[in-house]
């Protein structure tokens, strides 16, 4: 049995023999380490004094007050005058740092002492924009069937002043500026737009009447007169405006203060189609299923010069359109397309292309891919029922 103390000095020989064995480092060999360490740590708070001064400038950022627009009224040395959107103008001071400040600007203004603090590019400004839906539309006129007279009509006025204006030059006329579609729900108006559009390869504003009514005196008009510096920057273009009975209906001597600023903004419409400035290569096209209720001032020739009816398809049409809805259906070869003509007969295209729709629901709770003559009939049912009494609506979808 060993003892305790020969224990300890067991011990204490075999820690001087481990100490032996590791090389120890050189005092060059520590300073390195020392180094790398330091430098390690530099490289840390280097980055955490980066993050910090990042999140005071976020954070200065949340605290600063927005900023308003304004719109530049006139320029007075060293002072501007300028717009507010709520119509209200103030002489404000001017920034050192805003340059070639000219009416007409839109600018950012500090919210208590409304300085002009920038100038913004008119391009930024996507008021318009913001309404008006641009795109390249891609319909073609094999897309829509039984309007072969229609759609001569608009060839006539929007597609052959667009493609060969040399020709009117030679004629010694000027083409018209625009054409009125009208007709009931359905047939199809929209669809000649687009595909006329696509024909001509040019850009296609559409916007909806009731779009162009603003809360705010001016605003309204502002927004058409937008609306057409836009097309006539895309030229060639056309400008769809889709029931424009809710700006253009029969102007009335009495009527509430929004009733007048409707007329407003009527009257600064038909003040770009007939104006000062020339349309060029901006052509309007309205649409409208209630006629009889426009003012004369925006039927008259010099504005929108053609009216083009846009009626429900005769049994010749019906075949047309319905050859489109059920090009990419599986029929049966015992169809008859007659009797089913016949039961369509006062279908609207968006009516016929309802009752294709509905023949495939039936196909398809049947488990079949191939449609019958009865599921045509019963789809056809199904619509005329829905015509007959709206409220039934639900009854389309289940």
């Amino acid at each position: 049995m060993k003892t305790n103390a020969q224990i300890v000095a067991s011990t204490a020989g075999n820690d001087q023999k481990t100490s032996k064995a590791q090389p120890q480092n050189t005092p060059q060999q520590n300073q390195n380490a020392q180094f790398s360490q330091m430098a390690a740590m530099e490289t840390e708070n280097r980055v955490l004094r980066e993050t910090i001064f990042q999140l005071k400038m976020e954070l200065d950022r949340y605290r600063a007050p927005a900023l308003m627009l304004a719109e530049v009224a006139d320029i007075l040395e060293k002072n501007a005058i300028i717009k507010l959107p709520n119509g209200n103008k103030f002489l404000v001071n001017v920034s050192n740092t805003v340059k070639d400040l000219k009416p007409g600007d839109l600018v950012t203004v500090e919210q208590k002492n409304l300085t002009i603090i920038d100038k913004l590019d008119r391009e930024r400004k996507v008021e318009v924009e913001q309404f008006v839906i641009i795109e390249q539309p891609t319909t073609k006129w094999s897309e829509i069937g039984g309007l072969q007279e229609q759609e001569n009509e608009l060839k006539e006025v929007i597609e052959l002043p667009l493609t060969k204006p040399e020709l009117f030059k030679k004629v010694g006329i000027s083409p018209p500026k625009g054409v009125l579609l009208h007709g009931p729900p359905g047939t199809g108006k929209t669809l000649l737009a687009k595909a006329v559009a696509s024909s001509t390869h040019s850009t296609f504003i559409e916007i909806v009447g009731s779009e162009l009514v603003q809360k705010f005196i001016g605003e309204g008009a502002k927004l058409v007169k937008d609306v057409f510096k836009l097309a006539r920057e895309r030229a060639p273009s056309i400008i769809f405006i889709d029931e424009l009975d809710a700006i253009a209906a029969k102007r009335m001597d009495l009527g509430t203060s929004g009733e007048r600023e409707v007329q407003r903004t009527f009257m600064q419409l038909l003040s770009e189609l007939d104006g000062f400035k020339p349309l060029d290569n901006v052509k309007v096209i309205g649409c409208t299923n209630r006629i009889d209720i426009l003012d004369p001032a925006i039927l008259r020739p010099g504005r929108l010069d053609r009216l083009v009816e846009v009626p429900v398809p005769n049994k010749e049409g019906l075949k047309q359109v319905f050859a489109i809805h059920s090009k990419n259906m599986t029929l049966d070869k015992k169809m008859n397309e007659d009797r089913l003509f016949k039961l369509m007969e006062g279908f609207s295209g968006a009516e016929v292309k309802a009752s294709c729709t509905e023949a495939g629901y039936f196909a398809i709770r049947e488990n079949r891919t191939k449609i019958v003559q009865k599921d045509f009939e019963d789809a056809i049912k199904k619509v005329k029922r829905f015509e007959e009494d709206p409220s039934s609506y639900i009854g389309m979808f289940g």
